[in-house]
């Protein structure tokens, strides 16, 4: 994947697009050339045209240009005046000095277009690829896979320890390698997966050993006892605790470790507040497709495994 097909804001600080938004003459060239530039936008007017900022001059983003749709999509206002005050792709469609200001018009939906049609398009379940959290609820995160086009970080595919919130795990803005879990030609829709980039139960526990006392984050209690992330795709059980509430951090005696079973058994030693933890996201996994993955030991009595594979 070339740079042009990034997330947005990922190139609007390189040297190449810089000059390339810098004067009417580097403007004038993109015209020619088509190439993909980058800017910030500074307003959405009263008819839901972007103003983007261009060196000294401003451009516009005329509505209609503001936003390819996919044929399973419909156009929303939200999808455009939300970009305000954050970075955009274009293509260059005309610069006029006839006036006594400049009138420089470009198109999101035309970069959108190249992107979906010689990347995104292009994409098969498997394909380890560049995403931008751009916003989370509390069944995902939405994120940008190229250009400003979105697509689906559900919460249960951020990794094998579970969390409430994408927000426990992600920032919004934050750049992650993503997997596409699954592509569905007839309109266009890419889903994504991430917990297989974050290791398999062997590899996690590796960093651990029976009778160390280790940090970890209390991401559920039950009746029968207290999950305790060590890692985000490793979790042990802690016995019940009066006083222990989800969120709190933890430091925690590592009682047993059973791989048959993929269980570590754990004591609570103490527990603490621990706002705003974020913790470092390890990849394991550095190719650029996986076609099969497997979480549990080959010595566990149960199997956890990811097959990628697309709907036609």
């Amino acid at each position: 994947m070339t740079d042009k097909f990034m997330p947005e804001g990922f190139n609007i600080s390189s040297r190449e697009n810089m000059e390339a938004i810098s004067s009417l003459s580097a403007l004038e060239k993109a015209v020619d050339s088509g190439e993909i530039l980058e800017s910030r936008v500074i307003m959405c007017d009263n008819e839901h045209n972007l103003v983007v900022e261009l060196g000294e001059y401003n451009g516009i983003i005329p509505r209609n240009e503001a936003l390819m749709t996919l044929p399973c999509e419909e156009s929303r206002e939200i999808a455009v005046i939300t970009r305000v005050g954050k970075p955009v792709c274009f293509k260059v469609l005309s610069v006029d000095r006839s006036g006594d200001m400049p009138k420089i018009v470009l198109s999101r939906r035309l970069a959108q277009q190249e992107c979906y049609d010689k990347y995104i398009k292009n994409l098969n379940a498997g394909d380890v690829i560049d995403a931008k959290i751009t916003h989370e609820e509390p069944f995902g995160c939405f994120c940008d896979i190229g250009c400003g086009i979105i697509s689906l970080l559900s919460i249960d595919c951020i990794s094998v320890s579970r969390i409430s919130h994408p927000k426990e795990r992600f920032f919004t803005g934050q750049y992650i390698r993503a997997i596409v879990k699954r592509t569905v030609r007839h309109d266009g829709r890419i889903s994504l997966t991430h917990k297989e980039l974050l290791g398999s139960w062997e590899e996690n526990i590796a960093f651990f050993k029976q009778g160390e006392t280790v940090a970890g984050i209390v991401r559920s209690v039950e009746p029968y006892g207290i999950f305790i992330e060590l890692a985000p795709n490793l979790a042990g059980l802690a016995e019940w605790r009066d006083g222990i509430v989800p969120g709190q951090c933890a430091a925690v005696f590592i009682k047993s470790i059973i791989p048959e079973k993929m269980k570590i058994k754990l004591v609570t030693v103490d527990s603490y507040s621990c706002e705003n933890v974020n913790r470092k996201l390890t990849y394991f996994d550095e190719r650029e497709h996986i076609d099969y993955w497997k979480y549990s030991p080959d010595c566990c009595e149960k199997t956890i495994e990811t097959i990628f594979d697309d709907e036609i």
